[in-house]
């Protein structure tokens, strides 16, 4: 729980843009999560530092949350404050190869700003759900290019909202679906991303060809988080989990998608715990059939019901 102290000073900074114990299913992809003690949305860079340099004062853990893709919350829900940075969206050009974005800008905004400005080299991010900042903190991407082929450098502020650090490509250590290297409770406010000049049809021929793929490959019109599973060197974590037998299988109201057996889907009340026990059916199956260990790429985050 917050402290009133705590409660007063994120109020008096937020006002309507604090939540306190706010259910997080609103602000899930999976439509799952227990409350987090409050959900603060920041209205730009400077509200942002505030906030974080308040959280230090009161000794208030944080989370940011994206859009909520690539997590799933435990019904316990989230202790200290979950940061939302959908106001932070602004896309602004640098020069003829680069362009600033921040972090909470979503895919759809930043594919927009490519087509509209005939600018090509961010295609591949065409329907990879989430926000900037959630695509490098996870270094998403496709099968030929990912954010670690983009990114020029970030923006960061530390966990007491002091001045934002300049970090360059070369200072960041991205991974299969991950970067490390971060101060623990920075936050990513916004990227400089390589682009070069191009021609608005041939930009928007291909985001459509992408999106395409995307619609009928993957269950995009039911909650679900994303990919589950990474995949293996050399191997593809859907085409394990389908030889082993479990597209469609459930627990409760969640189930392994029978479109994309890398995706879990909700329909409609599943709990974490559903989603859990898939994840580990799945786990265990592939394991015993091939004895490959899938690692998730999905974040685990807060606690279980009974440890709230």
């Amino acid at each position: 729980m917050i402290r009133p102290e705590a409660r007063h000073a994120l109020e008096k900074c937020l006002g309507e843009r604090v939540e306190f114990d706010a259910a997080l299913t609103r602000h899930t992809s999976l439509r799952i999560g227990g409350p987090a003690d409050a959900i603060a949305t920041p209205a730009d860079r400077a509200e942002l530092r505030t906030v974080l340099a308040l959280c230090a004062e009161h000794d208030l853990t944080t989370t940011v949350l994206g859009s909520g893709f690539n997590v799933l919350v435990r019904e316990g829900g989230i202790r200290g404050v979950v940061l939302r940075l959908k106001k932070l969206r602004r896309i602004e050009s640098v020069d003829s190869n680069s362009i600033t974005v921040e972090a909470g800008a979503s895919h759809a905004t930043i594919t927009r700003y490519c087509i509209e400005q005939a600018l090509t080299g961010l295609e591949f991010g065409a329907g990879i759900p989430g926000t900037l900042g959630g695509w490098i903190a996870m270094n998403a991407g496709i099968g030929v290019r990912e954010m670690k082929d983009v990114v020029l450098d970030i923006d960061v502020l530390d966990r007491r909202g002091e001045g934002i650090r300049g970090v360059r490509r070369e200072e960041l250590d991205f991974r299969y679906r991950a970067l490390d290297g971060l101060e623990a409770g920075s936050v990513i406010v916004a990227a400089r991303l390589r682009v070069e000049s191009s021609e608005r049809a041939k930009v928007q021929g291909e985001v459509d060809r992408l999106l395409a793929l995307r619609q009928a490959s993957q269950p995009t019109d039911i909650p679900s988080c994303g990919s589950v599973f990474r995949n293996p060197p050399g191997r593809v974590a859907g085409q394990l989990i389908e030889a082993a037998g479990l597209k469609g299988v459930r627990e409760g109201a969640a189930e392994i998608s029978s479109l994309h057996a890398n995706f879990i889907v909700n329909h409609g009340g599943a709990t974490a715990s559903d989603v859990i026990r898939l994840i580990e059916r799945a786990r265990a199956a592939v394991a015993d059939a091939t004895g490959i260990q899938l690692e998730t790429e999905v974040k685990l985050l807060g606690t279980p019901l009974d440890a709230k």
